[in-house]
């Protein structure tokens, strides 16, 4: 595939495109931002585009677009913005694609890839995928250039298709492909605030407001972005990633009644955070009364979660968004936690089991290897949805069960008038 270098920012407030005559523009620096920064020289021909964090005001397959149907043309943005950073686009055709995520493709091999998008937004230059039987109805009116589906996807449609076991999951490494996250710049931002005892690894990116306590240890490549808060007595792995706002090492809610008084139990503990996990925005982790709280490694955790002290959550358990554990919850590997599940004192999941979304774990109950639950009390998901559908039925019976209380009064009624 082609490269195209770009200057991308971080927050664009305005672009528009440009068309410049072909004289007097080859090699020269296009375009000035607000900060005194520039593109870099651009050869005749290529494609400047700028991508951005928030977004822009007009959709990219749309801008290349009109890029292309102009011949001759530098198509030139300009960008007021801040925080320009340097970053590639890859342009690949569909045959580069599908061989190295080892798929198999059909139409135009030939055909060049911009970008991914949505099918319902997609255009001649994109990519997207078929995830579900709803998206591969959606597929039939899609003007993607090409999308990835799996392999019972019907021949003969006359698309350019590429054919992978697992669409999402090639499409994910599309993703990563066309359009690369830029790497966090190393460092500390001058607004952060970082205890002289803290050890900070080598290519470590500490965010603006962020707050970094007293024998913290942070591993390698580990990124914190804005305001996010560590506690004293923290250790963070290798390559994790801390989103805006959340807070490693606050105190656990921990009291005793004295006298008619709560006393507050004292919080010692610490708080362990394994290699590549990844903490969502707002979400807050306790330290331990005594000992240690932990996440494991590769663990995924959504925004605005709550982990309670003396928790212990496995490897590469996933946790979705407003969930919460109370003290003492132990949450083995490979675990998934839907959203909005409440989970109560030193209750015990185990490996590899499902909870879904909305669900409540009583006090230390044990959900089993495996086993898929669902409601408040969490149970079975088979007998979960039993009750759910008995509910259903619930107003029907009730009108069958009065239309006997009729009956059997009218009989009694009746008997009772014989002689």
């Amino acid at each position: 595939g082609r490269v195209l270098q770009i200057g991308q920012t971080r927050a664009v407030l305005a672009v528009r495109q440009k068309q410049v005559p072909q004289t007097g523009c080859a090699g020269e620096r296009l375009e000035r931002f607000d900060d005194g920064h520039r593109l870099p020289a651009v050869p005749l021909g290529d494609l400047v585009m700028v991508k951005s964090f928030i977004g822009i005001n007009m959709p990219v397959h749309e801008l290349l677009q009109a890029a292309l149907e102009v011949p001759n043309l530098v198509c030139m943005i300009e960008v007021h913005a801040i925080n320009m950073t340097h970053a590639t686009i890859e342009v690949m055709r569909v045959r580069e694609l599908a061989e190295w995520l080892g798929a198999t493709f059909e139409g135009d091999g030939e055909k060049e890839i911009l970008d991914v998008a949505p099918l319902e937004t997609a255009g001649a230059s994109d990519l997207s995928f078929v995830g579900n039987q709803k998206a591969a109805k959606q597929a039939e009116a899609s003007a993607a250039g090409a999308i990835i589906v799996p392999g019972e996807f019907p021949e003969g449609s006359g698309r350019t298709l590429i054919r992978a076991a697992v669409p999402r999951t090639a499409f994910a490494r599309a993703i990563g492909r066309l359009r690369p996250s830029p790497q966090a710049a190393a460092g500390i931002h001058p607004t952060a605030v970082v205890a002289a005892d803290a050890e900070i690894g080598p290519g470590v990116s500490i965010g603006p407001g962020c707050a970094v306590g007293r024998r913290v240890v942070i591993g390698e490549g580990s990124v914190l972005h804005a305001n996010v808060t560590i506690y004293d007595d923290v250790d963070i792995g290798r390559g994790a990633i801390l989103h805006s706002g959340c807070v490693i090492g606050a105190d656990g809610f921990g009291f005793v009644m004295e006298q008619d008084r709560y006393q507050k139990f004292p919080q010692v503990g610490r708080v362990e955070i394994g290699d590549d996990v990844e903490i969502g925005a707002n979400t807050c982790v306790d330290r331990a009364a005594l000992g240690v709280t932990s996440i494991g490694e590769g663990t995924k955790i959504d925004n605005m979660v709550h982990i309670g002290h003396n928790c212990r959550v496995g490897k590469h358990v996933v946790i979705a968004a407003q969930t919460g554990f109370s003290g003492g919850v132990v949450i083995e590997d490979y675990a998934v936690v839907g959203g909005q599940v409440g989970i109560g004192d030193k209750a015990r999941v185990e490996s590899r089991a499902v909870l879904g979304s909305g669900c409540g774990v009583l006090t230390s109950k044990i959900v089993r290897a495996g086993q898929v639950v669902w409601g408040t009390p969490a149970r079975p998901l088979r007998q979960y949805l039993e009750q759910l559908a008995s509910l259903g039925r619930l107003p029907e019976m009730w009108r069958t069960l009065a239309d006997l209380k009729r009956r059997v009064a009218r009989m009694e009624a009746d008997g009772e008038g014989k002689p």
